[in-house]
């Protein structure tokens, strides 16, 4: 057993407040200061009465996200890796993921409910929804495509390369 000194009190107390908020006193200010700016600029950018609208969605998103889409991603996502092979699982995982997102942020436009946005976009509601889904089809194709080269580059690495050597005949 070494004779080592107790640390200073002001390392107990640093340790100690690492511990309990995980990072040190400066990482708590800037959290603090970025939040201060953040409402301070939204209280500037909207109307008086506004911001208690932005705070209700805000909230409300959150509790939605929580509480009904956690539980839905883990139920999906259980499900594919029920169903496909382990390797094939992010090729089906990320083009949704970047799809669902597409249309969380577009719904508004894809739903056709564009009243006040069609003056800004200058396009007809119409043309959202075919867009979404063709930049889907276009995320699902590449993920396929490269789940085809990754195949491919697989079979060729154990030695597979002859596919159907049964219809080619005895060399």
């Amino acid at each position: 057993m070494t004779n080592t000194p107790d640390p200073a009190p002001a390392t107990r107390a640093g340790l100690w407040w690492r511990r309990w908020y995980g990072a040190g006193p400066g990482h708590l200010l800037l959290t603090a200061a970025s939040f201060v700016l953040v409402c301070y600029a939204g209280l500037r950018l909207l109307d008086a009465d506004e911001w208690i609208a932005v705070v209700y969605w805000v909230v409300g998103a959150a509790l939605a996200h929580d509480l009904l889409l956690v539980p839905l991603y883990a139920a999906i996502d259980r499900g594919l890796r029920a169903l496909l092979a382990p390797h094939l699982v992010d090729h089906v995982r990320w083009p949704a993921t970047a799809s669902a997102l597409l249309l969380l942020v577009w719904f508004p436009l894809i739903s056709g409910r564009v009243d006040r946005y069609e003056r800004a976009t200058l396009l007809p509601a119409g043309v959202f929804l075919d867009r979404w889904l063709l930049v889907t089809a276009a995320l699902f194709a590449l993920s396929l495509a490269v789940a085809a080269a990754r195949a491919l580059r697989r079979r060729r690495r154990t030695g597979g390369g002859d596919v159907d050597a049964a219809a080619t005949g005895p060399r």
